[in-house]
């Protein structure tokens, strides 16, 4: 992306739509957060899915060289490969 740094306005509707979302985004979490339960319910889905992410990826090799091989195709799709 590039800017005009002659004509400021993009600029400054980028910057303000940056901010009104950071705004929204953390009004939400807010009004999330302030659901009795529902933080706790989202902890304890965060440590189902670390046990089984550890589980599935993480405990035997060959399910590692795996991990490491999705990781290097999703490299090479976001970065592109190194011949060009």
């Amino acid at each position: 992306m590039r800017f005009d740094l002659e004509d400021p306005y993009p600029i400054l509707l980028f910057g303000t739509a940056a901010l009104a979302s950071l705004w929204f985004a953390s009004a939400i979490v807010g009004s999330i957060d302030s659901i009795p339960i529902f933080p706790k319910l989202m902890e304890v889905v965060g440590l189902g899915y670390t046990v089984w992410f550890s589980f599935r990826y993480l405990i035997f090799k060959k399910n590692r060289d795996e991990l490491a091989t999705k990781i290097e195709d999703l490299k090479q799709q976001v970065l592109g490969s190194e011949d060009d």
